[in-house]
C-alpha cells in the first residue's frame, strides 16, 4: 500500500496509508472497509478509496517503530488490516506527528499533554453514552443473527446479560413452585476437550436469553445433530474486522444461544438455536411432543441421549410440558373425533358393538382396567373407558363398570345397538341380560375353555383318542357359530359331533338332520370312538354339558372380537404393563394408542414391483401363511403436532380447563388408614 493520495473520510486531510483498489481479495476484509467508511454494504463505490493512518490502531503497522525511529519514510499497513477510529481529527498521539526523533535527547515532551485544562488523562477518554440513549451502533451487523440491544454492556468474563421483558404467566404456579428449576449451563470455554464433560453450570431463577419473539410456526422445519466445536467455531472470527471475538454460549435443554462481541468494533449478534414462542423453545416442546405422542419413554430417549452426548432438557421439563400442552391436545384431538363417530353411528339402524377389558397387570392386583368398545363393522375403536380399581371395591369388579359407563355414553348419544359381543363373564351375561340388550359371545374364549378341558382328558391312558381330536373339535366348533344364524341350529350342530367321532352321520335332530361333507368309507376302525367307551362317556360331559350348550347357543355369528385383542397389543407399546403412569397419563396414552389403531386397521396388503401381492411365513407356534401389509402412518401425530403448536400454545388455558374436568379418582394410597400406634397399614 502506498501514499499519494488523501483520505477519503469526510473532513480528514490526512495522507493516505492504504487504498481499497490494493485490499486482499478477502470478502471479509472488504467488507469492513466499506462497513467503515459508508456504515453499510453500497451498491456501487468508486475502488479507489483511500484511508490515512489517524483511523488505524498502532497494531496495524509493520513498521511502526522504524517510523516512529526515522528510519522508514512511509508506513506499512499488515496484510488485512481494518480501520476502527472513527475520528478524523489529528491526534498528539498519532503515528504520523512525529516523523523525526532525537536519540540523543532526554527531554522530550509527554505523548499525553493537556494545554488547555488540568485534568487527568482519563478524563480526556472518549466517554460512552448513556445505557438509556444509546440507540446507534458503531457498525451493523452483516451476519446472520440479532443487533446487539440498546442496553448491552459487554463483559468479557461473565456471560452476556440482556435487558428480559415481561414474561407470559404459567399457568400451573404451585407446582412449579415445588418443582425443580431448570438450569442454565455455561459453556464458554470453547477450547475446552470436547470429550470432557466438566461445565460450568449457573442456576438462574429467570429465563434472560428467551426474548419473546412473535409466535414462529417452523416446528415443520428439519433438524440436524451439530457437534459443539464445529458450532462455536463459525463465531469466534468477527465478520466485520476479522479479529478474534469474545463468544459466550449457554444452553437451556436442547436450546443453544450464543453470543458474540467483537471488543475491537463492538460487533455485537445473538444466535439461537431454536425459535422461542413465548418463553418456551420451539425445539424441546416439540421433542417432548414427539417422545409423548409416539408412545415413547422418557427415561429411555435421555439413556440414549446420554450415550450419545447429544443435550436434551430435564424429565421434570418433560412432564410440565404433559401438562400445559400435550395431554389437553390428546384429550381434544379424541374428544373431538369421537364426538363425531357417535353422530354417525346414531344415524345407522343397527351397530353391533364388541368389547374387552385389559388390565394393566396380571391377576388381582391390578390398578387400570381399560374397556374398549369396538365397532365390528368397521373395525374402529369407539370408546375406551378407564376404571381404577378403588373405585368398584376391587378389580374384578372393573370389567363391569367399564363397560356399564361406555354403553350408558353409546346410547345417551342415540346409538341403536343391535347387539353386543364379548367374553363369557358371568357378571357382564347378567348385566345384559337385565339391560335387555342382546348379547353373544366371542368364539375365541369359548374355545379357550373347551381346549383346556379336552387336554386334561387326552392325558389319560385310555382317552388318548381324545388327543387326536382335540383340533377337529374345536375347529367344529368354529364352524357351528359362523354357519348359523340361530341358537338351536348352533347347538344341534355342536351335538352332532358326538355322532360324527364314532362314524356316524345321521342324527335325530331335525335342525341339523346330517352332515354336510360327502360321505368316506372308512376300513380303520380305530380312529374313530367305540360306543360305551370310557373316552366317549367323558368327551360326552364335557360336550353336553348344561352350561356348555348355553354358551354355544350364544356364540357370534357375526363378526368377532379377535380385532379388539390385536388393540390390547397396540396398547402394550403405548402404555407398557411394566411402567407406571398416572390417571390422566394412562387415559392419554390409550387413546393414543386407539388413534394409531384406527388409523392404521385397513391397512392395504403391500404389492411386489409386478403388482403380485406379498405374504410371509410365520413360524412361532404353527406353520401359516400372513399377508405383509404397508408401514403404518402417523398422521395422527402430525395433526397433533399442529394442534399444540398453532393452537394450544398460544393460549392453553381452554384446552387444560378440559383436562381438568375429567374426573380422576383418588390415589390407591389414601384408601390405607393409619394404625392408632402410627405408620400405614
Amino acid at each position: 500500500m502506498s501514499h499519494g493520495r488523501y483520505c477519503s473520510v469526510p473532513g480528514c486531510t490526512g495522507n493516505a496509508v492504504g487504498t481499497f483498489h490494493c485490499l486482499p481479495k478477502e470478502p471479509n476484509i472488504q467488507r469492513a472497509w466499506l462497513m467503515f467508511l459508508y456504515n453499510k454494504i453500497p451498491v456501487s463505490f468508486n475502488m479507489k478509496l483511500s484511508v490515512c493512518s489517524n483511523h488505524f490502531t498502532p497494531d496495524c503497522f509493520e513498521n511502526l517503530g522504524q517510523f516512529q525511529e526515522g528510519f522508514s519514510a512511509r508506513l506499512l499497513l499488515k496484510r488485512g488490516a481494518v480501520p476502527t477510529m472513527l475520528t478524523s481529527l489529528p491526534q498528539t498521539s498519532n503515528v504520523t506527528s512525529q516523523r523525526t526523533k532525537d536519540a540523543c535527547c532526554q527531554t522530550d515532551p509527554p505523548r499525553l499533554a493537556s494545554r488547555g485544562t488540568q485534568l487527568s488523562a482519563t478524563t480526556l477518554r472518549p466517554h460512552l453514552r448513556s445505557k438509556g440513549i444509546q440507540t446507534t451502533e458503531l457498525c451493523q451487523s452483516v451476519g446472520v443473527g440479532t443487533d446487539a440491544p440498546s442496553d448491552y454492556v459487554p463483559l468479557s468474563s461473565t456471560p452476556l446479560k440482556v435487558s428480559r421483558p415481561a414474561k407470559r404467566p404459567r399457568l400451573e404456579l404451585e407446582e412449579e413452585e415445588e418443582e425443580e428449576e431448570e438450569v442454565w449451563e455455561d459453556v464458554s470455554n470453547v477450547d475446552t476437550d470436547p470429550q470432557d464433560s466438566t461445565q460450568s453450570v449457573t442456576t438462574e431463577t429467570e429465563s434472560s436469553l428467551l426474548f419473546s419473539e412473535p409466535p414462529v410456526s417452523s416446528y415443520g422445519d428439519a433438524k440436524y445433530i451439530v457437534f459443539e466445536q464445529c458450532l462455536l467455531s463459525l463465531f469466534k472470527t468477527c465478520p466485520v474486522c476479522a479479529r478474534v471475538c469474545d463468544v459466550c454460549p449457554r444452553r437451556r435443554g436442547s436450546f443453544l444461544a450464543i453470543d458474540q462481541l467483537c471488543p475491537h468494533c463492538q460487533f455485537f449478534r445473538q444466535w439461537k438455536s431454536q425459535p422461542v414462542i413465548g418463553s418456551i423453545p420451539a425445539g424441546t416442546l416439540q421433542l417432548s411432543a414427539a417422545i409423548y405422542f409416539c408412545g415413547a419413554s422418557f427415561p429411555k430417549m435421555k439413556k440414549m441421549f446420554e450415550a450419545m452426548r447429544l443435550r436434551t432438557h430435564t424429565h421434570d421439563a418433560f412432564r410440565r410440558h404433559a401438562r400445559t400442552f400435550l395431554e389437553p391436545a390428546v384429550i381434544h384431538s379424541w374428544t373431538e373425533w369421537q364426538s363425531k363417530k357417535l353422530l354417525m353411528l346414531s344415524k345407522a339402524k343397527n351397530v353391533i358393538l364388541g368389547g374387552d377389558m385389559r388390565a394393566d397387570s396380571p391377576g388381582y392386583s391390578a390398578k387400570y382396567g381399560s374397556y374398549t368398545m369396538m365397532d365390528v363393522q368397521a373395525n374402529e375403536i369407539v370408546d375406551i373407558q378407564l376404571v381404577q380399581s378403588n373405585e368398584v371395591g376391587g378389580s374384578s369388579c372393573m370389567e363391569k363398570e367399564g363397560l356399564m359407563r361406555s354403553l350408558d355414553l353409546l346410547l345417551g348419544s342415540g346409538v341403536k345397538l343391535d347387539c353386543v359381543i364379548t367374553d363369557h363373564h358371568r357378571q357382564i351375561k347378567k348385566f345384559l341380560r337385565d339391560r335387555k340388550i342382546t348379547h353373544y359371545y366371542h368364539v375365541w374364549h369359548v374355545a379357550k375353555g373347551l381346549s383346556k378341558k379336552l387336554e386334561r382328558i387326552g392325558k389319560d391312558k385310555d382317552c388318548a383318542l381324545v388327543r387326536k381330536w382335540h383340533k377337529s373339535i374345536i375347529n367344529h366348533l368354529y364352524w357351528c357359530a359362523t354357519s348359523s344364524v340361530s341358537g338351536a341350529e348352533k347347538v344341534a350342530k355342536w351335538k352332532s359331533v358326538l355322532n360324527h367321532i364314532q362314524d356316524v352321520h345321521s342324527h335325530s335332530d331335525p335342525a341339523f338332520p346330517k352332515c354336510v361333507h360327502q360321505p368316506k368309507a372308512s376300513k380303520d376302525r380305530s380312529k374313530w370312538f367305540q360306543p360305551g367307551s370310557s373316552a366317549l362317556n367323558r368327551l360326552d360331559k364335557v360336550l353336553t354339558n348344561k352350561r356348555f350348550l348355553t354358551d354355544v347357543a350364544k356364540l357370534s355369528h357375526h363378526s368377532q372380537t379377535s380385532t379388539v385383542e390385536s388393540f390390547h397389543g397396540v396398547i402394550q407399546r403405548f402404555a407398557p404393563k411394566n411402567a407406571v403412569f398416572p390417571f390422566i397419563g394412562m387415559l392419554c396414552r390409550l387413546y393414543l394408542a386407539a388413534m394409531h389403531f384406527n388409523e392404521n386397521v385397513e391397512r392395504p396388503q403391500r404389492k411386489t414391483a409386478m403388482g403380485k401381492r406379498m405374504n410371509r411365513l410365520v413360524l412361532p407356534k404353527a406353520k401359516r401363511v400372513k399377508q405383509v401389509k404397508t408401514e403404518p402412518t402417523i398422521c395422527y401425530v402430525l395433526d397433533l403436532m399442529r394442534l399444540v403448536f398453532e393452537e394450544i400454545i398460544h393460549d392453553p388455558l381452554p384446552y387444560v380447563d378440559a383436562v381438568q374436568r375429567v374426573p380422576v379418582p383418588q390415589d390407591m394410597c389414601s384408601a390405607r388408614q393409619a394404625f392408632p400406634g402410627g405408620g400405614c397399614c
